[in-house]
């Protein structure tokens, strides 16, 4: 006897999009993993802890771009730290 499985919308939602073609492969899979393991390796490598002042403005634009980013704020401007200073 075979068991019926229960999908969330979520889950259905997905299902269905795979079935109908829409569901694909991310364009620039590698490149992102690269990018992103980049960006993983800068952040462990954790030395030092620093307070800075900045303006409110400046930091509510940090926070959006990190969220667009799709990582924390801290590590947005740890990893622009980084780049700046190789």
């Amino acid at each position: 006897m075979k068991k019926s499985i229960q999908l969330t919308k979520e889950e259905k939602d997905i299902l269905k999009s795979a079935e109908s073609g829409e569901f694909v492969s991310a364009p620039y899979k590698k490149r992102d993993t690269e990018r992103y393991a980049k960006i993983a390796k800068t952040t462990t490598a954790k030395n030092k802890t620093i307070s800075i002042r900045i303006s409110e403005v400046d930091l509510m634009k940090l926070k959006a771009m990190a969220a667009r980013e799709g990582m924390p704020y801290q590590t947005l401007i740890s990893s622009s730290l980084h780049r700046i200073t190789r």
